[in-house]
């Protein structure tokens, strides 16, 4: 089997001896060739011309989510098929959602481990992934999450503080959501987003959008946060959304998306959200946001810019990946 490591050198776990242990364990299985990422975007160059190679059967990403990301929209750019190399995932960022919402250790080193053994085994999966369309914009493939309004805002806030020198952490999100809570009192009460879902009344005043294509959407440290806690990489897209954020109906949201496990649940059954402002879709395959006026954009946690259309299609069996 030929496979192709991609490494993006300054994800936040990722180093030279990680990638050198797990260079070292790859060859001993695959014929390998190693690529380091060189700026924004190169990860999917890479994965792309391996598609167009046609003899490269896996391509393994070693980054975070916005590495992975690249890769897929590299190796879906001409949409889904057979020829289509499959997908290993060696978590390097700093939270991990789709290799973590695989079942994959969030280690990587111990990740390294189980890809062996599945390579081993032929253990592979199938998963849906998302899909987004904005005019102006490419098609942009995600594979746990996007968002317009709130939550895309926070994101941007996030890419600004780590553009000026400041570490991507957990403590960072949680500080800038209550930074830009706080200042956007009026939206908070008035969103400018509507939900079109085709056979369905539209739902206006939408304050934060989530869509989902697996639960959990991301990661407090070890605990997951869970808007949509049915959405899998077995059905279409997951919709998750606030109307209004008054500090109560805000907090007691917080609480039942945090809300952890319990011992007798199983993946995709915690209780779904439930309250006056929310509004919630399971398994939607079709669906379009609208904003009044340009709201901000994310996808697997990649700032995009303000959009004020973006259209979702759920596709399943998108793509095949190790596990």
């Amino acid at each position: 089997m030929r496979a192709l490591l991609v490494v993006n050198p300054k994800a936040t776990t990722t180093s030279g001896r990680t990638r050198d242990v797990l260079t070292h364990a790859l060859r001993s299985d695959l014929k390998l060739d190693v690529a380091v990422t060189e700026y924004r975007g190169h990860a999917r160059d890479l994965a792309r011309a391996a598609v167009a190679d046609g003899s490269v059967d896996l391509v393994v990403a070693l980054g975070g989510d916005g590495t992975v990301n690249e890769v897929v929209n590299g190796l879906l750019a001409h949409g889904p098929g057979e020829k289509v190399p499959r997908l290993a995932v060696v978590p390097g960022g700093s939270t991990n959602v789709f290799a973590r919402a695989l079942g994959l250790p969030n280690h990587p080193v111990e990740a390294t481990g189980v890809l062996l053994d599945a390579l081993d085994s032929g253990r592979e999966r199938a998963i849906s992934l998302g899909k987004a369309m904005s005019p102006g914009l490419p098609d942009r493939w995600f594979t746990f999450t996007a968002g317009l309004g709130f939550d895309a805002a926070v994101v941007g806030r996030v890419e600004e503080q780590r553009r000026s020198g400041r570490r991507s952490t957990h403590a960072l999100y949680v500080r800038e959501a209550l930074r830009h809570w706080v200042t956007e009192r009026e939206r908070r009460k008035n969103g400018p987003v509507t939900l079109e879902i085709p056979g369905r009344a539209p739902q206006s005043g939408l304050v934060m959008s989530i869509v989902s294509n697996t639960s959990p959407w991301t990661f407090l440290g070890s605990r997951p946060v869970l808007p949509s806690p049915s959405a899998s990489f077995e059905t279409d897209l997951d919709i998750f959304g606030i109307t209004r954020m008054t500090a109560f109906g805000t907090a007691r949201t917080i609480r039942q998306i945090l809300r952890p496990h319990t011992p007798s649940e199983q993946p995709g059954q915690a209780a779904a959200v439930t309250g006056k402002h929310v509004v919630s879709y399971h398994d939607v395959r079709h669906f379009t946001l609208v904003s009044q006026e340009p709201a901000p954009f994310q996808v697997d946690g990649d700032h995009l810019g303000d959009r004020s259309r973006v259209s979702f299609t759920g596709v399943r069996r998108a793509l095949r990946v190790i596990v």
